[in-house]
């Protein structure tokens, strides 16, 4: 069993910033790519960053110079830190992690249960 446990969120204020953690516990083998999400009141999810095992990271067009996506895979963890937050920036922010549990077996995706995180003066 694998579990995702997001932390780090909370009410900041216009131009603050936070720095989300993405743990995973359980059996893991290879934690692979980790993606964040986000989801503001009334809307669909949104993707938001990926982290890739082996280096390479992608960001949303309105995340990127802001936010920065960063691992440590002797933790199984990945941040997210959130610099300039703008009030649309505000949501239910998600990790999702790519992980295999065993050598030669599946990549499976498991979600995390989420950190709120509101921008507002």
């Amino acid at each position: 069993q694998v579990q995702l446990v997001e932390s780090g969120g909370g009410l900041v204020q216009p131009g603050g910033s936070l720095r989300l953690s993405c743990v995973a516990s359980g059996t893991i083998f290879n934690f692979n790519t980790v993606h964040w999400y986000r989801q503001a009141p009334g809307k669909q999810r949104e993707w938001v960053a990926v982290s890739i095992n082996g280096g390479s990271t992608n960001y949303e067009d309105s995340v990127k110079g802001r936010f920065t996506i960063s691992r440590d895979n002797a933790k199984n963890t990945v941040y997210l830190q959130m610099n300039s937050l703008k009030p649309e920036d505000t949501g239910v922010y998600y990790c999702k992690a790519v992980i295999r549990s065993f050598p030669g077996g599946p990549l499976i995706d498991y979600w995390g249960q989420g950190t709120q995180v509101t921008v507002s003066s």
